[in-house]
């Protein structure tokens, strides 16, 4: 399931087929799994980000380095469309490359926990894609943002707007 990871940048040489770890509107069930994710993936496994936040956003989260864990779900690109579905999840999280200034999120490699999933599993970590808030927003974040303490987003809660925009980062 990992690979050396040899490109972070848009529109690059896709060597390393690392999956995705996704936390908001890209979970299954949730709006942007459908318009983006379907018939993309060969496999979906629940998985935790370990060292993370995770934040409110108008509509859909941000997670965010810091002494927490985040839960989502590890997704695995189908056969034969892994730089389509690179390109397409970039443009969906306004990624336009390592630092760029105008970046709503950073892809970057974490370990990524796999839950055991039997009494004889004691799980696993995997290196996987994360999309986390680019620096200005982790900034704006942690001064001023709302923190869910659980690390686990759902479409009701406190904003009331979540799910209403269908584009865009882990939105």
């Amino acid at each position: 399931m990992t690979a050396a990871v040899t490109t972070t940048a848009p529109g690059g040489p896709v060597a390393a087929e690392l999956p995705f770890f996704v936390y908001g509107t890209l979970l299954p069930g949730e709006p942007n799994h459908d318009l983006f994710l379907r018939g993309r993936t060969a496999g979906e496994r629940p998985a935790v980000l370990p060292r993370a936040l995770l934040y409110d956003g108008p509509g859909y989260p941000y997670a965010i380095e810091g002494h927490g864990s985040v839960h989502g779900t590890l997704l695995v690109a189908a056969p034969g469309i892994y730089g389509e579905l690179l390109g397409l999840l970039d443009h969906l999280e306004e990624f336009l490359g390592p630092g760029h200034p105008r970046n709503l999120y950073e892809r970057v490699v974490r370990e990524v926990e796999l839950p055991a999933q039997g009494a004889s599993d004691g799980g696993e970590s995997v290196r996987a894609w994360v999309y986390l808030a680019a620096a200005a927003v982790t900034r704006s974040l942690r001064t001023g943002g709302v923190l869910i303490p659980e690390g686990r987003w759902t479409r009701s809660g406190p904003s009331g707007d979540r799910g209403r925009n269908p584009g865009g980062g882990e939105r």
